[in-house]
């Protein structure tokens, strides 16, 4: 397949050809705290940033981490280290310090931005729980015993933490490094170097890092936009975390490609979200299902101007066709399916707004342009009829550089001839539409995040009553899955639910804790010995009476 993606740039040329563009546009709103950078504005803060970054000593490749929510300071850190080509590292907001110190750790991160706390969880303090000698050491020389790599910690906001420069210290670091500097340094960057590493799990139980490079963050946004018939005129509410590659490609990115404003809401709420759409008059909003019910079912939802809105992107999970309906009607009448995963960068499939509502629900659309999308049997690798049920692989632009220091990992998902194999099911009909049916790989999707038994597993096995666990997904109707865990205890010693529970907090993010568990004896076993964690979902269907959460 001969295709000339659209784009050949960097994240920082990319910034300073829009801001060339649209001036004097609105680039960056942020609702909540009131406040607004134009094009331009941006791009001159962000200049600042990545001048910073050169003063601390952050070079081409380095690896900057943020752990925050959809705070302006995410998108100027994000463009800012782009820049001088450094590696923006996502941090899931959910994580606790178990998972925290593996991120760190495993992704060699340089420079850490964060925020203070998010839903509870204080990041201050976990940060001095995985790095206790941040505590006594002078901002930007750190020496950290168990993480050698980290040597910067920047809060973003004004409060003074021992070890740590805050967000206005980091952004006065840059003030004697020359426009001259910054040039030379963003010359340097190449289309194909690795932007953005976004760590998903595996069912290895350990988190991989995707490496994405530029290219193929910039051009899988410039075609999710061009699915939605996106103009410079979009404005686009942004309730989805930056962290994930709907936040960062699908959102952010694609709203600078096409010189649109982002609107981002700082942490999921569906009042923010309408508030936002309708003072912003916001022509795009994007989400999981879970959001756009929430946004649907609000108390208020009718006291709120929506007639702005054109379309957007649910993705994440299988919507029901009820809520799609009421989307198209009382929302965004040409809202968009999306389908793909973080190794991909992530979009390969999206439907149209002509397409029909019965295909915007029953299908995640057909191949976005330029991308290449095959049904195979998992058993023999050869291309299925249309139809018939097989692996979803892809091929184009889109495919990830690789898993970070996992060559043998990243040669079980890319083949020799450049198919990456996603682990999900599905069928392809015979003009293209494809069809998610179910999972070769061993994963739940909860509220549209993944979610890796394995790395459930491998947890719980740190509890000194367990002697072996099995984690598995079952139904249910507001979150499509959920989390149970079914555990053999050691001999003679007992556990409530709670008790395992409690194990949990503070230690995985609170999406990952098991909402049930049960104990038990045995597991249903093959003949050869291997667990059969499908009878095991359908024995705890029956056991927790789940059968009504089951969709349709």
């Amino acid at each position: 397949m001969s295709f000339k993606p659209k784009f050949n740039i960097t994240f920082g040329d990319l910034l300073d050809q829009t801001a060339a563009r649209y001036p004097d546009k609105d680039g960056l709103v942020n609702v909540q705290r009131g406040e607004r950078f134009t094009y331009r504005e941006l791009k001159e803060v962000c200049d600042r940033a990545a001048k910073s970054f050169l003063k601390l000593g952050v070079k081409k490749g380095d690896h900057v981490a943020i752990w925050a929510t959809n705070v302006n300071e995410w998108v100027i850190a994000l463009f800012g280290a782009a820049k001088i080509g450094a590696v923006i590292v996502t941090v899931n907001t959910n994580y606790r310090s178990h998972e925290l110190e593996y991120l760190l750790k495993q992704s060699d991160t340089m420079t850490l931005f964060l925020i203070e706390e998010y839903r509870g969880n204080n990041y201050v303090e976990t940060v001095y729980d995985v790095v206790p000698e941040l505590k006594t050491s002078e901002p930007g020389n750190l020496n950290s015993e168990r993480l050698p790599y980290l040597k910067n910690v920047i809060f973003i906001g004004d409060k003074k933490f021992p070890g740590m420069y805050t967000w206005n210290e980091f952004m006065e670091l840059g003030r004697e490094v020359s426009d001259a500097e910054l040039a030379r340094a963003q010359a340097m960057c190449d289309p194909d170097d690795v932007i953005n590493m976004q760590y998903t799990s595996g069912t290895t139980g350990f988190p991989k890092g995707v490496m994405l490079t530029h290219n193929n963050v910039i051009n899988n946004a410039y075609y999710v936009g061009a699915c939605q018939n996106y103009t410079d005129q979009e404005r686009l509410c942004i309730p989805v975390p930056f962290f994930h590659c709907f936040g960062l490609t699908m959102s952010i990115t694609t709203c600078v490609v096409y010189g649109a404003t982002m609107v981002p809401v700082e942490q999921f709420n569906p009042e923010w979200v309408l508030e936002a759409v309708e003072k912003e008059r916001c022509t795009a909003l994007q989400g999981v299902p879970t959001m756009w019910i929430a946004e649907l079912e609000h108390p208020d939802f009718d006291k709120y101007d929506l007639s702005s809105l054109r379309t957007g992107i649910m993705a994440g999970s299988p919507c029901p066709i009820t809520v799609m309906r009421q989307v198209v009607e009382k929302m965004a009448p040409e809202v968009t399916i999306a389908y793909g995963q973080t190794e991909a960068s992530p979009v390969v499939t999206q439907t149209r707004p002509d397409d029909s509502i019965e295909r915007r629900v029953s299908t995640v659309g057909r191949a976005i342009p330029g991308v290449e999308v095959k049904i195979v049997d998992p058993q023999t690798g050869k291309e299925c009829p249309p139809n018939v049920q097989g692996e979803v692989c892809m091929r184009g632009y889109v495919v990830m550089k690789g898993y970070y220091k996992m060559p043998e990992a990243t040669a079980a998902v890319i083949d020799e001839d450049g198919w990456l194999h996603s682990g999900d099911l599905g069928t392809m009909d015979e003009d293209g539409y494809v069809k998610i049916t179910g999972r070769l790989k061993d994963m739940i999707i909860r509220g549209g995040e993944n979610i890796y038994p394995r790395e459930i597993e491998e947890f719980l096995y740190t509890n000194p009553k367990v002697q072996d666990v099995q984690v598995i997904g079952v139904p249910s109707k507001k979150y499509g899955e959920e989390v149970m865990a079914c555990i053999k205890l050691k001999e003679n010693v007992a556990a409530t639910e709670e008790e395992i529970k409690e194990f949990c907090k503070g230690k995985i993010a609170r999406h990952k804790i098991p909402k049930y568990v049960r104990f038990m004896n045995d597991y249903p076993m093959t003949a050869s010995g291997k667990i059969q964690k499908f009878k095991l979902r359908e024995w705890a269907i029956k056991e927790l009476n789940l059968e009504g959460e089951i969709q349709e």
